[in-house]
C-alpha cells in the first residue's frame, strides 16, 4: 500500500453545506476502495497564483490517505467531472506504507489534539471565572464608593439643621430681652404718678393751709 496526499481547490463561492459535501465524498471513496484516511486537512480560502474558471480565490483542502492505484483514478475522476472542483493534484508521498505505524501515529496526533483542546477549554473557564470574579469585585468596590458618599450627604444634611436651631433660639432670646426692657419703663411712669400724688400738693392746698393757719399775737410773742 502506497501513501498519497491529494489536493484539491474547491469553487470558494460554494456554500459550506456544498464543500462538505465534496469532501464527504472522496472520504467515502477512500473507505470503499479499501484506502486508509490519515486525515483531512482543510486549508481554507487563498489567494490563486493565477485565475482558474476566472476565479482569483480558491478553497483548498488536502487529503492524507494510503491506497492504490485505483484509488487515486477514482478520486481524481470524481474531480475531472465534478464542476465544484476548480483544480486538483496528486502527489506520492511514500511507496511502501507501514499502515500499523501510521495508524499508531493518528492515535497519537488524535489524543494530543484531544489534549490540546482539553487545555484550550480549560483556559477559556479559567478565564470566564477570572472575568466573573473581576466584575464582582469592581461591582463591590463601586457600591463601597457610593456608599461614603450617600453618608456625606447625610452628615452635611445634619450639620446643618443645628445651624438652623441656633437661631431661631437667638430670635427667641432677643424677643425675651425685648419684654423686660418695656416693663421697667411703664413701672417707672406708675411710681413717678404715684409720688407725685403723695409729695407734690396742689396750689388750692397751699393755699387753703396759710389760711387756716391762726396768726399769732404779736404780744404774745
Amino acid at each position: 500500500m502506497r501513501r498519497y496526499e491529494t489536493f484539491v481547490i474547491v469553487d470558494p463561492d460554494l456554500s459550506q453545506d456544498q464543500r462538505d459535501q465534496v469532501i464527504q465524498r472522496v472520504e467515502e471513496l477512500i473507505t470503499q476502495l479499501d484506502g486508509f484516511l490519515v486525515f483531512t486537512d482543510d486549508w481554507g480560502e487563498r489567494k490563486l497564483a493565477y485565475d482558474i474558471k476566472k476565479r482569483a480565490r480558491g478553497y483548498y483542502v488536502r487529503f492524507d490517505y494510503c491506497g492504490l492505484s485505483p484509488l487515486v483514478n477514482e478520486i481524481e475522476r470524481f474531480f475531472r467531472i465534478d464542476d465544484r472542483a476548480l483544480k486538483y493534484m496528486t502527489i506520492l508521498l511514500d511507496k511502501v506504507a507501514d499502515l500499523e505505524k501510521i495508524k499508531e501515529e493518528k492515535a497519537e496526533a488524535a489524543s494530543k489534539a484531544e489534549l490540546k483542546k482539553a487545555e484550550k477549554e480549560a483556559s477559556q473557564k479559567t478565564a470566564a471565572a477570572t472575568a466573573e470574579s473581576t466584575a464582582v469585585v469592581e461591582e463591590a468596590s463601586q457600591e463601597s464608593e457610593t456608599a461614603p458618599v450617600e453618608n456625606t450627604a447625610a452628615v452635611e444634611e445634619a450639620s446643618q439643621e443645628p445651624e438652623t436651631t441656633p437661631v431661631e433660639n437667638t430670635a427667641a432670646v432677643e424677643e425675651a430681652s425685648q419684654e423686660p426692657e418695656t416693663a421697667p419703663i411703664e413701672n417707672t411712669a406708675a411710681v413717678e404718678e404715684e409720688t407725685q400724688k403723695d409729695v407734690a400738693p396742689t396750689s388750692d392746698e397751699s393755699d387753703s393751709a396759710a389760711d387756716t393757719t391762726p396768726l399769732k399775737n404779736p404780744e404774745e410773742a
